[in-house]
């Protein structure tokens, strides 16, 4: 079997261990399925879950699409006439209690092709990141030491350099703040003197593996704390800076949006209630402010 098949049947399975092990936790709702096809090549396996005892709304998708390359993204690759295939695992979980972290990954592989249908170019990329709306330290230090075992097992400069370069993407640049307390963030894993693309594909996988260990717990330990009407109220207020990150600065989204990918998957990330309130500040001293101030410089967690 091929790297790009490898991958998209280990994708496959992730979904299915994710999934299962989300609805157990939730012990209400369960995933829908949605199974789609792309008119240009290829298609994908969504499932959301909504209204739950415990998430409030939440995707794990799957997707596998190939073709002609857009003219847009030609620029962006600094590519002419070429064909892609690119598959991938995205999800996001946004949680009904304000006390357990929203979460976001992804892991996905892509190949660039000649006319001649050679490969040109192929790569991995993903990560996992962690968006609490009050912030427990050992939380945060849970889900990066996760990560950080992860890494450790590959590469000993991954989890520094990933971590960091997770701290610089999910920047909201407006506001000066970070979305989450991050993770990791990887792309452009491409075959080097040190990874060939068989270990950057066992390494990807590790992190796909880590990911209901590094969330689970944490879901766990916060689902059934005692919560109030301003505690929501500030958990969507802070997803309101969760959706401009998305939609201003996320590249996922982007490419989604011009490769003609399919609008209900690209969007599912976004949750289902939102504040902006003008010019909101939180209270000094309280817990609110904490975590902003944490934002706005990001730790060392692991």
């Amino acid at each position: 079997m091929n790297l790009k098949d490898n991958f998209y049947e280990y994708i496959q399975n992730l979904q299915d261990t994710i999934t299962s092990k989300l609805e157990e936790v939730d012990g209400k709702a369960t995933f829908k399925q949605d199974l789609w096809q792309r008119p240009e090549g290829g298609g994908g396996r969504t499932r959301v879950i909504e209204n739950g005892g415990v998430f409030e709304k939440g995707g794990v998708n799957i997707s596998a699409v190939h073709g002609k390359l857009p003219e847009s993204m030609q620029q962006y690759f600094g590519v002419s006439d070429a064909d892609f295939y690119a598959c991938g695992l995205s999800l996001v979980i946004h949680p009904k209690n304000p006390f357990v972290p929203t979460v976001h990954a992804n892991w996905r592989y892509f190949e660039l092709y000649d006319q001649q249908g050679n490969i040109v170019d192929q790569w991995f990329g993903g990560g996992q990141d962690l968006t609490p709306y009050y912030l427990f330290d050992e939380d945060a230090a849970h889900f990066h030491s996760i990560c950080k075992r992860a890494c450790d097992r590959h590469h000993p400069n991954f989890y520094p350099q990933y971590k960091k370069r997770c701290d610089d993407y999910f920047w909201n640049h407006h506001r000066n703040e970070a979305r989450g307390v991050g993770g990791l963030f990887f792309d452009y894993c491409k075959a080097n003197e040190e990874m060939d693309m068989e270990a950057w594909h066992n390494f990807v996988t590790e992190v796909g593996n880590s990911f209901l260990e590094a969330y689970i717990p944490i879901v766990s330990k916060r689902k059934d704390m005692v919560y109030d009407q301003p505690h929501r109220d500030w958990q969507e207020i802070r997803r309101g800076r969760y959706v401009e990150f998305n939609l201003v600065h996320d590249k996922g989204t982007l490419f989604g949006l011009r490769t003609n990918g399919r609008i209900e998957s690209i969007l599912m990330s976004l949750p289902p209630h939102v504040q902006w309130q003008y010019d909101h500040h939180p209270e000094r001293g309280s817990e609110e402010e904490r975590l902003t101030k944490v934002l706005q410089k990001p730790k060392k967690w692991a």
